[in-house]
């Protein structure tokens, strides 16, 4: 998941709201609504969806994929589609940051949905919208809940490697860090772990569980030492060895993720610090024993999390090709 330069000037931040306020203008995201493309590009949906099952059907890890830009994306400078701008000679982009150097993908799943949605209406939407619409179709196709997504965001017009290196939190956090990057995002501690919950799809390198694997004793052994197969100790030896987030049902949306973290089989030592004996070890035994209510405490966290600073009105731009500003 991920974060970034929303750490302003207190002073500043209240200087614009209050210049904000004198004008009539608020700062919630009244512009962001559900029904934002339903003239402008009225087939945006039924555009969108198969290219997405399309890309699920031949691999079941992309809809985790694509789940994960969305989270990389808002994390860093607000949901803005700059993760999926290339470097260019004015700015190094968020694609080679430590969090999405070599485990950022899909890229080229937004490229085909950005281009069957230009053919349907030129122009009109956003790569920004784009993530957010192939976030809430990779969730539903997998088995997980869906929701009517708010759109209306436009596109960056530059990326940060810097923003991207230090807003996503990694996989070392630990519960109070994890806790103060949501809410510096006005995301609930309740947000936090249900959208942890992203993590009952997909797999993450060795490189990244590694430390936990070998070093923590928070941990059921048995899984430990099943990791460990295929995770070597000596660094730089299988790194890029994948394993499943969640050990019992890794291409399916469901609320499995806690159920392990309950029996200590957490893949990533962020995602054990869950229920690690602290305050949200309750919010994860509510969510292992109901799925209904993860699913819809992570519809909230989703649209919560796609309410992070977007680009409306006048500002950014609907870029042609995601990869590049006009």
């Amino acid at each position: 998941m991920a974060f970034s330069s929303f750490f302003k000037p207190i002073m500043s931040s209240c200087l614009l709201v209050l210049l904000l306020a004198s004008m009539g203008i608020t700062t919630t995201n009244a512009q962001l609504s559900t029904n934002f493309y339903s003239k402008s590009c009225p087939n945006l949906f039924s555009t969108v969806k198969p290219v997405v099952q399309s890309a699920i059907n031949k691999e079941k890890r992309m809809g985790a994929s694509l789940v994960r830009l969305f989270f990389h994306d808002c994390f860093v400078n607000g949901c803005d589609g700059s993760l999926l701008l290339d470097d260019t000679s004015s700015f190094t982009g968020e694609k080679t940051a430590n969090p999405n150097r070599n485990s950022a993908r899909g890229f080229d799943v937004i490229d085909n949905i950005k281009s069957a949605v230009e053919k349907a209406c030129p122009g009109v939407v956003s790569c920004a919208d784009i993530l957010a619409i192939a976030a809430r179709d990779s969730t539903a196709i997998l088995g997980g809940p869906s929701w009517d997504v708010k759109l209306g965001r436009r596109d960056a017009r530059t990326a940060s490697l810097s923003a991207a290196n230090n807003g996503i939190p990694p996989p070392t956090s630990n519960l109070n860090q994890l806790i103060s990057r949501f809410n510096a995002l006005g995301l609930s501690t309740r947000d936090l772990v249900a959208l942890a919950g992203s993590h009952t799809i997909g797999q993450a390198r060795c490189t990244s569980f590694r430390a936990r694997i070998y070093n923590e004793t928070n941990i059921d052994s048995s899984f430990a030492q099943t990791r460990r197969s295929n995770c070597p100790r000596t660094s730089g030896t299988g790194d890029n060895n994948l394993a499943p987030l969640d050990l019992l049902t890794p291409t399916s949306f469901d609320n499995n993720y806690f159920k392990n973290l309950v029996n200590q089989k957490g893949l990533l030592h962020s995602d054990q610090q869950l229920f690690n004996g602290g305050s949200t070890d309750s919010i994860v035994r509510t969510y292992s024993n109901g799925q209904s209510t993860f699913f819809s405490d992570f519809v909230a966290g989703m649209i919560k999390m796609g309410d992070i600073s977007p680009l409306t009105g006048s500002r950014g731009e609907i870029r042609k090709n995601c990869r590049r500003v006009n």
